[in-house]
């Protein structure tokens, strides 16, 4: 799934004239699942990691998990970004990773110009749609 997840990332932002070196990506939520803090075999991290291979800028957000701890497979030295306007407004792609019952899906595909859906979390989404792509 991690794989698959950065692919499609990759031909959304091939298809909006991007490439991975040089952009900006939001991972939304690495708990292994929604509305928890645990990360136990979470893809977020590989798909975080995979995202890194290819030149992108990551960063993370997720109201359960204010920092990524060391693990046996991963080193990460990031700590969950603000959830905000100005703060969305400076990535070129978010990729839901974790579907959170507290984020403002609506709010996330307002100011970032593509978002990468692996979890149906922008169903609700009723603006800008032509910027979400399922994975």
């Amino acid at each position: 799934m991690p794989r698959y997840v950065v692919e499609r990332t990759g031909e959304a932002l091939n298809a909006h004239g991007k490439a991975f070196k040089g952009s900006r990506i939001l991972v939304m939520g690495v708990a292994y699942k929604r509305d928890i803090d645990d990360m136990r075999e979470s893809p977020a991290l590989r798909i975080l990691e995979l995202l890194q291979e290819r030149g992108t800028a990551v960063a993370y957000h997720d109201p359960y998990v204010p920092a990524i701890p060391k693990t046996r497979r991963h080193s990460f030295d990031l700590a969950s970004v603000p959830f905000t306007a100005a703060e969305l407004a400076t990535y070129d792609a978010a990729v839901i990773v974790t579907d959170h019952s507290a984020i403002d899906y609506q709010l996330l595909v307002d100011h970032v110009p593509l978002v990468v859906d692996s979890r149906r979390a922008t169903a609700k989404v009723l603006r800008h749609r032509e910027r979400i792509f399922s994975a």
